[in-house]
């Protein structure tokens, strides 16, 4: 065999033996062989085979300790593999995953109310409204109860020894200072000044603690005047519109023309029939016996209505066409409402405007503004490390937010907006109303499904001039509400 051949038949020896080995550590973790093999059977032999001298030396333990190295070593060569088949026989079975992911973060759950108000109305001429505070606790309670009156609205009747204060600007609050015992309801009541008929008024209450920083909870209640109904608006009749009108002239001055042709085409033929009639012969009309010669007749050119009548039809028929389109295009345009949200396309749901202490629901919360209360220029100060503009002022408002969704919803303070002058806003800042929350962060967790919370938002703004106008959404897609300050 030449050199040459040997050496590549040795090489291809090395290359397939390289191959197996690489291959080993592929193969399945258990033979079929060895997972067939009952593995107690193949164990439990060496072990007897080894006890007897162990045991007849028993007595002499510092003899016996030489002598298990003497006795593993025949069996030493077929031990160590019914090991290994034990433990390759037995692989730990890998964790069944999870049916579903469970979320990232629980969703958080309103605190315990420790004081509860509900607000009502009475049907009389004046706004009367009845508010009923009451505590669920087991101990006494101090609290400080405020009612929000609309703007321009004055008091004739405080029970409770509550006092009218101004709110700031031209809105009015009425304060009571309570202590509350245990498990106890406690029911207060204001009387408004008689507005004009069809107003209604929307006066939120909240109750507070003792200090007034921090709100228990709040309700709200809007008054209806109870007198007559107002007469309804019906449409004019249609014989008193302009369209209808301009129509019937049209029409009128149409058949007026087509009357007048036919007028004058039938007495053209009259005097036509009556000329031949009365044209007789050189025998007075009397005939011959010889035929007359055939007198050619006249062409006789059709008639046409005049010109100044298609003219004038003309005009009458386009001055109503361009009256009527004219007349429905100004209606259509005066009824487009330009201050309406966005309800379309990229967002989720239907934008909803209203004012403060009236519940607006958008896709998944309904936000109530039930209070809004601004600091003087220059008091923002700072707040967890957070610098605030020079003449920066706190704006607390508080707010109520329900879920009104089947799942827990998640919010953000940067969607969370209050509107300045001139169309600047500024998002609620997070540290200060972390703050106001006692260093509860309200926007860490989501809300839980049906849940209500009445919470502080602060809004660092600039400037003397308070917010017009709070914008509050649940997500980036959703319209949200938006909501007036007085």
């Amino acid at each position: 065999m030449p050199a040459s051949t040997r050496h590549h038949r040795a090489l291809a020896v090395f290359v397939h033996c390289l191959g197996i080995l690489a291959a080993v550590p592929a193969l399945p973790t258990a033979a079929p062989e060895a997972a067939a093999a009952p593995r107690p059977p193949a164990a439990t032999p060496q072990p007897t085979a080894a006890t007897p001298q162990p045991m007849a030396e028993a007595p002499q333990p510092t003899a016996a300790a030489p002598r298990p190295p003497a006795a593993t070593t025949a069996p030493a060569a077929t031990r160590p593999p019914v090991a290994m088949v034990a433990r390759v026989t037995e692989p730990t079975p890998p964790s069944a995953p999870p049916a579903m992911a469970p979320p990232t973060r629980a969703p958080a759950s309103a605190p315990p109310q420790q004081v509860t108000v509900a607000v009502a109305t009475e049907s009389s001429p004046a706004p009367r409204y009845r508010i009923q505070v009451r505590n669920v606790s087991n101990s006494p309670l101090e609290t400080t109860v405020r009612q929000e009156l609309p703007p321009g609205a004055s008091t004739t009747a405080i029970s409770g020894g509550g006092r009218s204060t101004p709110a700031g600007g031209s809105a009015t609050e009425v304060t009571w200072r309570l202590r509350l015992p245990a498990h106890s309801t406690t029911t207060l009541g204001t009387a408004l000044a008689a507005t004009a008929p069809g107003k209604p008024l929307t006066a939120p209450t909240c109750a507070f603690t003792s200090d007034g920083s921090r709100p228990y909870d709040c309700a709200t209640a809007t008054w209806q005047a109870a007198a007559a109904p107002a007469a309804e608006v019906t449409e004019a009749p249609p014989w008193r519109r302009y369209p209808v009108l301009l129509g019937g002239l049209a029409v009128l001055l149409l058949i007026s023309a087509a009357l007048v042709w036919v007028w004058r085409r039938r007495r053209g033929r009259r005097v036509t029939a009556a000329a031949l009639a009365t044209g007789g012969g050189p025998e007075g009309g009397r005939g011959t016996v010889y035929p007359r010669p055939a007198a050619p007749s006249p062409v006789r050119r059709r008639r046409t209505p005049p010109v100044w009548m298609l003219v004038g039809a003309a005009v009458v028929v386009l001055a109503g066409v361009v009256g009527t389109a004219g007349w429905t295009a100004t209606r259509q345009v005066a009824a487009i409402d330009t201050q309406k949200l966005p309800t379309s396309g990229a967002w989720v749901g239907t934008g909803v405007t209203g004012s403060m202490g009236v519940p607006l629901r958008e896709s998944a919360f309904e936000f109530t503004v039930y209070r809004m209360t601004c600091g003087a220029p220059g008091t923002a100060g700072k707040t967890d490390g957070g610098a605030a503009p020079a003449n920066g002022r706190r704006c607390e408002a508080t707010v109520g937010v329900r879920n009104v969704t089947g799942d827990h919803q998640p919010w953000h303070s940067e969607l969370q907006r209050a509107y300045l002058p001139g169309g600047r806003w500024v998002s609620a800042d997070e540290s200060a109303t972390r703050t106001a929350n006692l260093g509860r962060d309200v926007f860490a967790d989501p809300m839980a499904a049906g849940t209500r919370m009445v919470l502080p938002l602060v809004f660092t703004v600039d400037g003397r001039d308070p917010p017009q106008q709070l914008e509050l959404r649940s997500g980036v897609f959703s319209a949200g509400v938006r909501v007036q300050m007085p």
